[in-house]
């Protein structure tokens, strides 16, 4: 299952800004939900890219996705970028199997 990039959108469409970390944990509940609604979990997860607009935040985003993946996170890609939807600092996307 390939997972839609996510940015830190809250459920009612509030975008959460400012704490790079509070974004990135966001971006995870998200994609949790997405897998949850396909009857998944975060452990079907097998690859994530993270896109951040700075390398600046990739300790704050890297301690953020290290509480969310405790044991054997899966593989990951980061990578900064020009910019990202609706000004977000992250947006984490991947890939899950069955």
């Amino acid at each position: 299952m390939f997972l839609s990039g996510q940015i830190p959108l809250t459920s009612e469409g509030q975008l959460v800004t400012g704490d790079v970390g509070e974004q990135a944990r966001q971006c995870l509940k998200n994609l949790s939900a997405v897998l949850d609604a396909a009857g998944l979990s975060t452990a079907n997860i097998v690859k994530t890219t993270i896109f951040l607009s700075s390398m600046e935040h990739f300790a704050t985003v890297n301690a953020a996705y290290g509480t969310f993946f405790a044991s054997e996170p899966p593989a990951r890609a980061t990578v900064a970028v020009a910019g990202l939807p609706r000004g977000a600092d992250v947006e984490i996307e991947a890939v899950a199997v069955y």
